[in-house]
């Protein structure tokens, strides 16, 4: 028999955990990870996400244990593609980035052949990310959905096997939490929300957009068909 399916099924325990979780730091994760029974559970739940056409425009690279360690060369690699000077410090400290946790998770948003947008891929890997996170935190883990330097980087992009139809949606930072998490500034939904009407102002919170990376017209492109 078919377990059942749920769309419109009240639960106002999810609406609670929605309302109450929150990202925690990587350094306050420890052992264990999620062992293999319960990675598969979150899994299952990371492709259970909006995909228009059923394309699974991703997929799941697992790092844990040795394979951690292994990483090293392969970052220390790809920081001297940034830093070519970088001190041996430097590089022993970014060898060590996936041992930061217990279980690393990289989402790969991968372009599928067909008629429905790229944007709208990218979208599903991003819904991807999120259930992942939040299957991992209703089985007791902490998560930290990471995307830094090495994200971007040609040489660990291709050390790691990527291509050049896929796209890091992030690094899954997984572990057992430890210690207490304090609550982060959350939006005023005053300021990105809109009743729409003929004549409203759409309020697109713009007042929280920081230094940093710019938006000119010719880097503003729609991943469309």
């Amino acid at each position: 028999m078919n377990a059942p399916l749920y769309s419109g099924k009240r639960s106002d325990d999810v609406i609670d955990y929605l309302l109450k979780r929150r990202s925690m730091k990587v350094k306050q994760m420890v052992a264990p990870a999620p062992n293999a029974e319960e990675l598969e559970l979150i899994l299952k739940a990371a492709s259970r996400v909006p995909d228009h056409g059923k394309m699974f425009p991703w997929y799941f690279v697992v790092f844990e244990g040795d394979a951690r360690t292994q990483l090293g060369d392969a970052l220390k690699q790809a920081w001297l593609t940034e830093e070519p000077d970088a001190a041996p410090a430097k590089l022993e400290l970014e060898a060590e980035r996936f041992t930061r946790a217990p279980m690393v998770i990289g989402v790969i948003s991968r372009m599928r052949k067909g008629k429905n947008p790229q944007w709208e891929q990218m979208l599903s890997a991003g819904a991807a990310c999120q259930n992942l996170c939040l299957a991992a935190n209703a089985l007791g883990y902490a998560t930290n959905w990471l995307t830094e330097w090495y994200t971007y980087n040609d040489a660990f992009r291709t050390a790691i096997g990527l291509d050049e139809r896929d796209h890091v949606a992030g690094f899954i930072y997984i572990g057992t939490p430890e210690g207490e998490m304090e609550e982060r500034d959350r939006p005023d939904l005053s300021k990105i929300v809109t009743h729409w009407s003929p004549d409203a102002a759409l309020n697109k919170g713009d007042e929280y957009d920081k230094d940093g990376f710019d938006f000119p017209p010719e880097k503003i492109k729609f991943w469309g068909r």
